[in-house]
């Protein structure tokens, strides 16, 4: 039953099920997630945190940096078939095909380069 709850709270929220449709390009480092919700870090930190809770995405740390993406193929049942509903169910929604042309604008931005400008905010 945890599990089921953890995953119904973290897709209980629309900026978490922006960054799950923008990890579906592949993964990303916290900054961009920060840069791409236009939310402060520690805001973005806490939707990281209930994802990765549930399950719904996998992180990596390379010295400083953090990374985020879906979870592999391995991931349990009930996180494979929540991510393919949400996938199928919102995917044609006006802002996720805005969040789309969004992320891409980001991700030709420097994550070096974006890291150090939020650390200045």
């Amino acid at each position: 039953m945890k599990e089921f709850m953890n995953i119904t709270r973290a897709l209980a929220d629309e900026s978490r099920i922006r960054v799950l449709f923008a990890l579906r390009g592949g993964e990303l480092c916290a900054c961009q997630i920060v840069e791409f919700l236009a939310l402060a870090g520690s805001t973005v930190s806490k939707h990281l945190s209930v994802l990765y809770q549930a399950g719904l995405v996998a992180m990596r740390k390379e010295g400083r940096w953090v990374y985020y993406s879906l979870p592999e193929r391995g991931a349990p049942t009930a996180v494979r078939s929540a991510l393919k509903w949400v996938f199928q169910s919102a995917g044609q929604l006006p802002r996720i095909a805005d969040d789309e042309h969004h992320l891409k604008r980001i991700l030709k931005l420097n994550p070096i380069d974006l890291c150090r400008r939020q650390c200045k905010r």
